[in-house]
């Protein structure tokens, strides 16, 4: 029985990053909020302690950390209409980082592959997205130690009792991804993260890509795909809501999930980058990761590497 189609072979905690979902548009929000840790109303905050550099100089001087994000993803990010504000996990995750700095947090919401890109020109200081670090996206941004690990899945529509063997029933069969994700690397056979290997089980994929793996969920339950893969966390909340689709089988592979920042960043970003990687680790060690996962997942801790 499959359980694992993704091994850690030794994983380096300075991380690197591949889109684990992708979307948005290229238009920006800037809700500021804050939230109440431990470390902010003790004022025992990286800022306060007064020797930052570069851009964490910026972000302490500016009293903002300037967040991008992707809200078509929940409970991972998503606007929440009647408040007007963004919440989700990586909200939650970007908010306390904020704190435990010492600033408040705004929010961008580009184009994904603008912020996979790099060369941010300043527009935004971090991305915290559920990003899964690759060797591509390793050359134009720094990543943090992950914060998350999410199981990839496939679903089906919820009549369909034709899958049963993902080694076997998919092949040649149309599969929705969100263009230039983890997912669509995966179908194609070029999901490389230093670190770990991979199982691509599924041979000759007809891969259709969409601007976000909730796009592609829609026309599979119209009927216009065969599959789709994406997140558990993305499907269950999909399903949740109620959408006539079913999770099939085991993982397909597991996807660790880091913070971004831009390597061509005018101060550099390296100070940021390093300040904000102490941080998640330090949520690991005092569980906020671990409450922030079961409160947003179903009681579920996806903060271990699996």
């Amino acid at each position: 029985m499959r359980i694992r189609h993704l091994t850690a072979v030794g994983l380096v905690a300075p991380l690197f990053l591949l889109a684990a979902c992708g979307g948005g548009d290229d238009g920006s929000a800037s809700e500021d909020t804050t939230s109440d840790s431990t470390a902010a109303a003790s004022g025992d905050t990286v800022c306060a302690q007064g020797d930052a550099t570069d851009l964490l100089k910026q972000v302490c001087d500016s009293g903002t950390l300037t967040v991008s994000t992707d809200p078509a993803y929940p409970p991972q990010s998503s606007l929440n209409e009647q408040t007007g504000e963004y919440e989700g996990f990586d909200i939650d995750v970007a908010t306390e980082i904020a704190n435990r700095l010492g600033v408040d947090v705004a929010w961008e919401t580009p184009a994904w592959d603008v912020i996979t890109a790099g060369n941010w020109n300043g527009r935004w200081d971090t991305t915290v997205g559920s990003m899964t670090p690759t060797n591509d996206r390793q050359k134009v941004l720094y990543f943090t130690q992950p914060y998350n690990y999410t199981p990839a899945v496939v679903v089906v529509a919820a009549d369909d009792e034709s899958v049963t063997d993902l080694t076997t029933d998919l092949d040649g069969k149309s599969i929705g991804v969100c263009s230039g994700c983890t997912y669509d690397q995966f179908l194609t056979k070029t999901l490389a993260i230093d670190g770990y290997e991979f199982d691509f089980i599924i041979d000759d994929a007809d891969v259709s890509g969409y601007d976000t793996d909730t796009t592609a969920l829609q026309d599979l339950a119209n009927g216009r795909l065969d599959a789709v893969i994406t997140s558990v966390t993305t499907a269950q909340g999909y399903i949740d809501a109620g959408n006539p689709v079913k999770i099939v089988g085991d993982p397909v592979f597991y996807e660790p999930l880091s913070v971004g920042f831009d390597k061509s960043s005018d101060p550099s970003s390296e100070s940021l980058y390093e300040a904000v990687d102490t941080i998640v680790g330090q949520m690991h060690e005092d569980g906020t990761l671990t409450q922030l996962s079961e409160k947003w997942y179903d009681g579920q801790d996806l903060t271990t590497q699996q």
